[in-house]
């Protein structure tokens, strides 16, 4: 009798468990491939958040424990050692189509990234998006390479080594200590233009050119390249030889000096005025005064010699605006210069044009345009320094305009780029706006629309693209047209 029972609750849970796979099965969703909201990811500690939209169906099916996460291929674009990169909270989703931000990781480094998008209850994976780059800039700023000086030299028939300064000096952020770096040298060909030449942490010159050196973050803009130097070949006699000052020249010493640095060789001796510095025999050269410096370099089979006019204690000045200004029509800018230059004089320009009448420390722009202002010290440690800034009308981003518009053309002109519609259907009307491709495709559906559409490039060719749309208002007023994309 107990051995019957045993084999019936055993038989009732076993039947208990088959139902419920089968009621599981019947669940099921698909997933669209991913619509990527840029083109390329180059990310950085500044910048790190991109969005990806999907849909998916149906809606119904999804468990309240469902959550969306993201995917990251390797920089091949495979996904067998993928990594995820957003993870949404339980239910947090439940309607299509769905847009998602995510960050990427600083290990990020390629030009075929994909991305796809995987729930967990029901199980489903969507397609892989299509490739991108991706980059995460852990160094993107300025660096220096042969100690910042300008120009280097070589013996004909020797060669001469360029290297990245590690630290280098003053402020110089070397990327070298970032170990997973790698960088690009290049020549220049022109004002403009310039030619690979090879990977790698230095560059061995054997032909003259001034070369320059980027870290190498694909096809992804940065600000981390180097400083250019000027290499050339000495064939007899002597050469000139550069000298730099890491703190510029004029310079503002304050309780710190300078260093003057000169291009590599075997040996040195600097001078000051035309005498020697008794131990001053290294490739730098630390000072606080004022006066003509110059150093002799032996390269070996030849030499070189340079030379700079020294002068420290610059003013200093400062300027109460940004570089970017705007005001409403009928408004000015009051600008102001405060310096400590002595008897100081001020030129003021609009576009490049002075203005004559505007000979003090302080002017009021009314007009709009590119400014430039020069104060220049007229005793003491002669110099100028300048300032620049702009001043554009106020971007009124809503508009009142009377009808809806169905041709825009977003070439980044600042006219006519985005769609612009009546104030009753945008931001605070509480009206939904939703835009389709020809085929159907949603890529814009929101209650808050900021005419702010299309903010990413549509990848616009010679032929004019059309979407629809179809507005719909608090008491469902519905709107219906099209919007032509004109190139």
């Amino acid at each position: 009798m107990y051995y019957t029972k045993t084999v019936y609750n055993l038989l009732i849970g076993i039947s208990f468990f088959v139902f419920s796979l089968q009621e599981n099965s019947h669940a099921q969703i698909v997933i669209g491939t991913p619509n990527l909201g840029f083109s390329q990811a180059c990310a950085s500690e500044s910048f790190n958040t991109f969005n990806t939209t999907f849909v998916f169906s149906p809606t119904s099916e999804l468990s309240a424990s469902n959550q969306f996460s993201i995917e990251l291929s390797d920089a091949n674009g495979e996904f067998d050692t993928s990594t995820i990169i957003f993870t949404s909270a339980a239910g947090a989703v439940t309607t299509s189509p769905a847009t998602l931000s995510f960050s990427l990781p600083e290990t990020t480094f390629g030009e075929n990234y994909k991305i796809r998008i995987r729930s967990s209850a029901p199980t489903a994976v969507s397609s892989r998006s299509v490739g991108f780059a991706a980059y995460y800039k852990i160094q993107d700023d300025p660096f220096t390479i042969n100690n910042l000086v300008s120009t280097a030299a070589y013996c004909s028939g020797s060669d001469y080594l360029l290297t990245i300064d590690n630290p280098g000096s003053g402020t110089n952020d070397s990327p070298l200590n970032y170990p997973a770096l790698t960088y690009n040298w290049f020549k220049e060909t022109g004002p403009t233009t310039s030619v690979f030449i090879e990977e790698g942490n230095s560059l061995l010159v054997s032909e003259e050119g001034t070369y320059f050196v980027e870290t190498n973050y694909g096809t992804c803009t940065s600000n981390s390249f180097s400083n250019r130097v000027t290499v050339l070949e000495v064939t007899s006699g002597e050469s000139e030889a550069g000298i730099s000052s890491s703190l510029g020249n004029p310079y503002c010493p304050g309780d710190d000096v300078t260093t003057l640095s000169t291009i590599s060789g075997s040996s040195y001796q600097w001078f000051k005025d035309g005498s020697a510095i008794l131990g001053a025999t290294d490739q730098m050269y630390d000072t606080n005064a004022s006066g003509l410096f110059s150093v002799q370099v032996d390269l070996g089979d030849c030499s070189a010699t340079g030379s700079i006019e020294l002068i420290s204690e610059l003013f200093e000045a400062t300027i109460n605006v940004s570089e970017f200004n705007t005001v409403e029509e009928g408004e000015s800018l009051d600008v102001n210069i405060t310096t400590t230059a002595n008897n100081p004089e001020f030129e003021w320009f609009l576009d490049g044009t002075l203005i004559t009448s505007a000979t003090e420390e302080n002017f009021e722009a009314t007009a709009y345009g590119a400014y430039q202002v020069i104060i220049t010290e007229t005793s003491g440690c002669l110099g100028t320094q300048e300032f620049l800034f702009e001043l554009e009308e106020a971007f009124d981003a809503f508009p009142d305009v009377e009808n809806i518009p169905n041709v825009i053309s977003p070439n980044g002109d600042g006219i006519n780029d985005t769609w612009i519609i009546p104030t009753t259907y945008v931001n605070g009307a509480n009206a939904e706006v939703m835009i389709m491709t020809n085929r159907g495709e949603i890529v814009l559906q929101t209650n808050d629309y900021l005419n702010n559409w299309p903010e990413n490039d549509l990848n616009i060719t010679s032929v004019n693209q059309i979407f629809y749309y179809v507005i719909t208002t608090s008491d469902n007023d519905t709107k219906k047209g099209s919007i032509t994309i004109v190139k």
